[in-house]
């Protein structure tokens, strides 16, 4: 089961790599933390709702000024037509969230079949989601198989991400291809059909308490939440800690992905998401309720155990 320390300097965020790319298009940056911002880079865009994009752009600007985290985000919501994004092609190692893919393979073969879940299917998804299982993860892993497991990373079109040889938590991953994993367990009806995105949707909601923090720190209490995390710390770039949120209501469903790696600790990891994590649904809140949602309380900072998810050696290099 997997559980909930040196790093080396951090590279810098790649949000200055965001600042170049709006520069490119004409757009006024964020400035260093120590200067006096003159304008936001154009995280998110919606076409209906530009003023929201606008907003939480400006808003997400605001929550990653200072961190030292390398991070990439994704953010999704078709309601309001939102879409974010930061360095959405950057590669981290994906820890523990990569079960959320070993689940989506599992589904499809079962889907395949034609064919309800064996008894060791259920006995293996059940623990390796909801308490983050390592033991049942390299079962599974073994029982789909490098072929299997590509066939349904192209069916979901995850072509960036890169299956590891050396234990499934080495998995390459970005934001943009979680993004789309995310679509597939909420409205992709070409890889996962209702009853199978249901059965992996249920057991994100039932995932233990201690493990679900990220990605649904500040969501409103008339959605439910459905989450995987991973945090693991590694020889070089320290921490690598990512969320995974699903977010569904009776009018709404919207999907948040950070990635983060250069984390001092799996502390500072989880702040970091956090801090992002409340902006986002603190401004599709505001944009669903008239601009008078309340201000969710709580602090994103927390005090983990510093104990990596056990997805892959905390000795290596990479």
């Amino acid at each position: 089961m997997a559980t909930r320390r040196r790093t080396d300097p951090p590279r810098p965020t790649r949000l200055a790599g965001a600042l170049v790319a709006a520069l490119a298009l004409g757009l006024a940056p964020v400035q260093a933390a120590s200067a006096a911002p003159v304008g936001h880079p154009a995280y998110c865009s919606s076409a209906t709702h530009p003023e929201l994009a606008d907003r939480l752009s400006r808003d997400l600007a605001d929550a990653i000024r200072g961190r030292r985290s390398t991070l990439a985000l994704a953010v999704r919501d078709p309601g309001t037509g939102l879409s974010c994004s930061l360095d959405p092609s950057r590669h981290f190692d994906s820890a523990s969230i990569v079960k959320v893919t070993i689940m989506g393979a599992v589904l499809r073969i079962a889907q395949d079949e034609d064919r309800p879940l064996t008894p060791f299917e259920e006995e293996n998804l059940r623990p390796m989601i909801t308490r983050s299982d390592n033991d049942a993860a390299v079962r599974l892993w073994k029982y789909v198989g490098p072929a299997r497991m590509r066939a349904f990373l192209d069916l979901a079109d995850m072509r960036d991400t890169v299956l590891s040889a050396d234990g499934f938590g080495l998995t390459q991953v970005t934001a943009g291809d979680e993004m789309k994993q995310l679509d597939a367990f909420t409205g992709d009806l070409d890889v996962l059909t209702p009853e199978h995105r249901e059965y992996g949707l249920r057991l994100m909601a039932e995932v233990e308490a201690d493990q679900r923090w990220g990605t649904p720190f500040g969501a409103p209490p008339d959605v439910t939440t459905h989450v995987k995390n991973g945090w693991l710390q590694r020889a070089t770039h320290g921490w690598r800690v990512h969320s995974l949120g699903i977010f569904t209501g009776p009018t709404r469903v919207y999907r948040i992905a950070v990635l983060t790696d250069d984390d001092p600790t799996e502390s500072y990891g989880i702040g970091t998401i956090q801090r992002i994590s409340r902006r986002v649904h603190q401004d599709l809140a505001d944009s669903a309720d008239g601009g008078r949602a309340r201000i969710f309380p709580g602090a994103p900072d927390v005090t983990a155990p510093e104990s990596g998810d056990g997805s892959a050696s905390e000795a290596g290099e990479r």
